[in-house]
């Protein structure tokens, strides 16, 4: 990790999709921020050089779902290692979600997580602040402290509201104040014990199934209430194609709502699970190839805004009982730009697309700056290889967790540098 500098990126393909760019220009970084596209500011001398040529350079990805073990899950991982993971996968900027333990919803605990990022200083940590006050589905948390504390928007994480009249007032509460809030749409009661989509592939496993409305009913509901309340409303982690016709109707509509899908519900189904790879419990469970197809289009056409990586590394123990005993999740953070490559390679997105789903349109969902490169921006960049042909072994990976589906997997496409405020946090060897 250096300190910023001056740097020139040269020679590199610039796609910046937030501003139109996709043509070759340098790119010129000064104190941190990008003060020349294209074309020189005046008197500027590089401290550094990099040959970007044959080389991709676009904005530092954006990812909105991220547990990175502390505080309170350290047996999994440390927020040095998953910040590390986060830049050599070309990531800057992440969302923590608040079921951290404690949770996120004091002002305290927001600005604990996010000094202590800060001091890392590999990626730059977004708290999300609980919804209700220790994510129990109950009373109101302090929604207004906890923005001040920078948090960026309300979520109860992976503990869905039952109380259909908490939900309500929480989003008007949201609404008055102009808070995004993220919902995941799950009927807790609907899903009941399942830990797989309910279907046959669950049947011939004798797993026990998740149905998809217990997606849909959720989808609904949430609808409804932003209807009423006028709420901006983030659905985190989309799993079935109901649910992406229901959100594209709702956008029609001309509700503030959008939406994210995890990398991997991009590429994994239910026939993933045979032989009962408990590296393929996730939460939401893998659907039905009509879905994971039904996905894509939504991505493709711009109904979901972001893909995230949903990154959550376990402990080795956590994915070696029988598979409903297990823990869902995947680690992700090192595979999300991969994998997004691969969607181009098969013709799902064009480069451009991919890397807006990455990096503005997160970056629009939350309202931030990031995630762009015009003249004044953060200099918050990644730069990747194409071509680069590689595989994913378990001994490369940086972060803690060990829990993909994907080892062994080969890619085309791999971060070369990351930098993150002017400052390179990664560099290949």
């Amino acid at each position: 990790m250096t300190a910023p500098s001056n740097i020139l990126i040269a020679n590199g393909r610039l796609i910046d999709p937030a501003n139109g760019i996709d043509d070759t220009r340098n790119l010129y970084i000064v104190a941190g921020r990008v003060q020349g596209v294209g074309h020189s500011p005046g008197g500027f001398r590089p401290d550094r050089t990099i040959d970007a040529g044959g080389l991709i350079v676009c904005p530092g990805l954006i990812d909105l779902s991220v547990r990175a073990g502390e505080p309170g899950r350290e047996q999994n991982a440390i927020l040095k290692s998953e910040t590390r993971a986060a830049a050599k996968g070309g990531i800057t900027t992440f969302c923590c979600p608040p079921d951290t333990d404690p949770v996120i919803d004091t002002p305290a605990m927001a600005t604990l997580v996010r000094k202590r990022s800060e001091r890392i200083g590999y990626a730059r940590l977004l708290p999300v602040g609980a919804l209700t006050r220790g994510l129990k589905g109950k009373r109101l948390s302090e929604m207004t402290a906890l923005k001040q504390a920078g948090c960026v928007a309300f979520s109860n994480g992976e503990h869905p509201l039952a109380d259909t009249l908490v939900e309500r007032r929480a989003l008007e509460y949201a609404a008055t104040f102009n808070l995004t809030v993220m919902l995941r749409p799950e009927d807790r009661h609907l899903r009941d014990s399942g830990c797989v989509h309910e279907g046959p592939v669950a049947s011939r496993l004798g797993l026990p199934g998740i149905p998809e409305v217990a997606e849909t009913v959720a989808t609904a509901r949430d609808l409804a209430l932003a209807e009423h309340t006028g709420c901006r409303i983030h659905f985190r982690g989309l799993s079935t194609g109901t649910a992406v016709r229901m959100l594209a109707q709702g956008r029609n509509q001309r509700l503030d709502v959008s939406a994210d899908v995890a990398i991997h519900q991009l590429h994994l189904t239910e026939m993933d699970m045979e032989g009962f790879d408990s590296n393929c419990h996730v939460s939401p469970p893998l659907r039905t190839l009509l879905d994971r197809d039904t996905l894509r289009s939504g991505v493709s056409q711009g109904i979901i805004s972001a893909i995230c990586s949903d990154h959550q590394p376990l402990e080795p123990d956590a994915k070696e009982a029988p598979f409903p005993s297990t823990r869902p999740g995947i680690s992700g953070l090192e595979t999300l730009l991969p994998l997004a490559l691969r969607l181009v390679q098969e013709g799902v997105l064009t480069l451009p697309q991919a890397i807006a789903r990455l990096t503005s349109g997160p970056a629009d969902i939350l309202g931030l700056d990031y995630g762009r490169l015009g003249l004044g921006s953060t200099a918050d960049i990644c730069i990747f290889d194409p071509v680069r042909h590689w595989q994913l072994h378990e001994q490369d990976l940086f972060s803690s967790g060990r829990n993909t589906p994907f080892l062994g997997w080969e890619f085309t496409g791999q971060v070369t540098h990351t930098l993150l405020e002017g400052a390179i946090v990664y560099e290949a060897d």
